[in-house]
């Protein structure tokens, strides 16, 4: 079957998200300058490095015209300040001791851009972390999870333990706003199944029908 878009993205994240959504895409890697501007907020750095990823994506696809393309940035801020990605151990420490028994910020942009024009949205999500040892974040960096990941830190997982509650989206903490996501999809053309039934979907209904009969 077509694809119906092309994800500018090679975030394994971002593709398992878009899945539940149960579209049929085709994946570009992106490649665009990731340094906040002076001054520049969360917000608005997250929606330039969207559009910026959404652009580079559409200047590959010449030989796939017609095709909407989308991509996202997802970035940890606290006090104001984006956190980035870790550079090595000691960065990633001081970034999750930094988050801990605090709030923060995470602004999540999504970008689509096709024959209609270019539109981006973004959903902020506040989340709060529990208490987090040294000790303990020695461990999760050497678990090799949060390497690449903004803020240093994955909430789908070991990093889930210290999350105490989060208020906004939890898809846009993992890093595609689905909610967003869906909107900007059908401004530009893209149709979404209604439900989406997986093989494993279809597994559990049947083992619930022969427990009923």
């Amino acid at each position: 079957m077509k694809s119906q878009l092309i994800l500018a993205s090679s975030s394994p994240r971002r593709a398992e998200l878009l899945q539940q959504l149960g579209l049929r895409f085709g994946v570009l890697r992106v490649e665009v300058d990731e340094v906040p501007a002076p001054g520049q907020s969360p917000a608005d750095y997250a929606r330039a490095i969207a559009l910026a990823k959404a652009q580079a994506g559409a200047a590959q696809i010449g030989a796939v015209p017609g095709l909407p393309v989308l991509a996202a940035d997802t970035d940890v801020a606290i006090d104001g300040e984006i956190l980035g990605k870790p550079r090595d151990a000691e960065d990633a420490l001081r970034m999750l001791l930094r988050l801990a028994d605090r709030s923060h910020q995470v602004f999540s942009a999504v970008a689509v851009m096709s024959a209609v024009g270019i539109d981006v949205k973004l959903s902020i999500t506040q989340v709060h972390f529990g208490a987090i040892t040294r000790a303990q974040a020695i461990d999760y960096w050497n678990s090799g999870e949060p390497a690449g990941k903004a803020g240093a830190y994955a909430i789908q997982g070991y990093a889930a333990r210290w999350v105490r509650a989060i208020e906004g989206s939890y898809s846009g903490v993992v890093g595609l706003p689905l909610f967003e996501t869906a909107r900007l999809l059908e401004r530009h053309g893209v149709q979404l199944p209604a439900v989406v039934i997986t093989a494993a979907d279809e597994k559990l209904a049947g083992t619930a029908a022969g427990a009923l009969a």
